[in-house]
């Protein structure tokens, strides 16, 4: 029951906030979200769950739901993600905002739908349900080239999301019955499938979910949608949304299409590693600072895939670790973005500086989020990103070695771009533009609680670490 509650509480404040305005929307989306976050509480401190009941019998799917260890880590990041969204933009006048926190909470159901689907059909129903309110909120309250860019988004995903339901409906197809949309019959369909098969199967479903990650070459929509998307939005798609195309990967690729992985493993890593160096030097020629993050989360990504496809214990415990933290450390780097744009009206990088002296506090957040995007030690960016090296090293792969010179690359690189960012934004001369007023209470609340847990993982990871360790070992015994 606790997993359904994580679905339909936003879906019905999410509804019901579409008759609301002003500060009621506002309200009924904190409280909504405080709900779900204490429910992925719960379920975070409790073993598997699960909920099964008959959905469409006729077509063989259920409305099944499975809260393990990974999912329930990542429906706990949502929960934390849309809370700290929330609080941190309370002060913040949104046109139309009843149709606007609507819309946010609907894409928390449906994100949340997808993390916990354990039926291949109505993990597709989520796959759209998510997509469809970002579509509206970044087509609506977005910049001013936001309609092709939202439009280009929108192809690309729903192409991709095509061919992934045309490959699941194969696949049920190879044993139909009551459950041919379950978890267990589609990964026995796709297991007893001959290898010929497997291959040209991996690439139907891994598309869609190489776009939504984004991963090298089908991340061109990303840079453009994170510039044009409102900050809510751009935190959505940037922390969570990537996170529903990786943990697509884990759940619906790797273990459907085993043979399709072995044979395309190496491919795909040649792809992401080239994603990472691609990203990180473009992100370094970058003057827009959010057009550098977004840079700097397709390398991020580009790492956690490849070791997604070593098939290494360390490797794929270290990237459910990472999902959580980078999506705790890219939210808060979205924020702070956010907040020099609104104060500077600038996100220009050559016109900005001074910040330590003008609005210390916020140049200490800003600091402190981007060495754990970086990954130093101490910080919870750190045992992931060690984990995720360190499974690389160990792939089977005749061309490791390689793999891992070429994607260590992307640290010494990601300490260039973020580190000159934070020394032209924070210090340097001050800018002769207006001064800016420090953090509000509620920003502070806000970013208090994503530094809190960048410190307390970093020193701490052992909650993480455990709370994933069942989901890894099941994956990779």
């Amino acid at each position: 029951m606790l997993l359904t509650l994580l679905i339909l509480i936003p879906l019905l404040a999410g509804a019901v906030s579409f008759a609301i305005n002003g500060n009621g929307a506002k309200g009924l989306a904190l409280v909504s979200s405080l709900a779900t976050l204490a429910i992925s509480g719960i379920i975070c401190d409790a073993d598997v769950t699960s909920f099964s009941t008959p959905w469409i019998p006729r077509l063989g799917t259920q409305f099944s739901l499975l809260g393990d260890g990974m999912s329930s880590m990542l429906c706990l990041l949502t929960g934390i993600v849309m809370t700290v969204v929330i609080i941190a933009i309370w002060n913040k006048e949104v046109e139309r905002p009843g149709a606007f926190y609507g819309l946010m909470l609907l894409s928390q159901a449906g994100i949340t739908g997808v993390f916990l689907a354990y039926d291949a059909l109505l993990f597709y129903f989520f796959w759209e349900l998510a997509l469809i309110p970002v579509y509206f909120l970044c087509s609506q309250w977005g910049g001013e080239k936001r309609i092709p860019v939202t439009f280009k988004f929108f192809v690309y995903t729903f192409v991709g999301s095509l061919i992934m339901l045309a490959a699941l409906i194969y696949l049920s197809l190879q044993s139909p019955g009551a459950d041919a949309y379950s978890w267990q019959n589609i990964v026995r369909a796709g297991s007893s499938l001959p290898a010929s098969e497997q291959k040209w199967l991996f690439w139907m479903i891994f598309i869609a979910f190489a776009i939504k990650m984004p991963i090298f070459p089908f991340h061109t929509w990303q840079p453009d949608a994170y510039e044009q998307s409102p900050t809510p939005v751009t935190i959505i798609l940037s922390a969570l949304m990537v996170k529903m195309g990786m943990f697509a990967v884990i759940r619906w690729l790797l273990p459907v299409v085993p043979e399709g992985v072995a044979f395309w493993s190496d491919t795909v890593i040649t792809l992401s590693i080239v994603g990472i160096v691609y990203a990180s030097l473009l992100a370094i020629v970058q003057t827009d600072i959010k057009r550098l993050v977004a840079y700097s989360s397709i390398a991020h990504m580009g790492l956690m895939c490849a070791a997604a496809f070593a098939n290494t214990h360390s490797g794929m415990h270290g990237l459910m670790v990472q999902m959580f933290n980078h999506g705790i450390n890219i939210t808060g780097m979205w924020l702070l973005v956010h907040m020099v744009e609104q104060r500077w009206g600038t996100r220009d990088m050559t016109r900005l500086g001074g910040m330590a002296s003008t609005a210390p506090q916020m140049a200490i957040a800003l600091v402190i989020i981007s060495v754990a995007n970086v990954a130093l030690p101490l910080t919870n960016g750190f045992i992931g990103e060690f984990m995720l090296f360190n499974g690389l090293f160990e792939s089977q792969s005749p061309y490791h070695i390689t793999f891992m010179v070429v994607a260590g690359l992307g640290i010494i690189l990601g300490a260039v771009y973020t580190l000159n960012m934070v020394q032209r934004t924070a210090y340097g001369n001050a800018t002769e533009m207006v001064v800016a007023k420090d953090l509000t209470a509620n920003e502070y609340l806000g970013l208090g609680v994503i530094i809190a847990l960048i410190l307390f993982l970093g020193v701490y990871p052992k909650p993480l670490l455990e709370l994933t360790a069942g989901a890894v070992n099941q994956i990779i015994p």
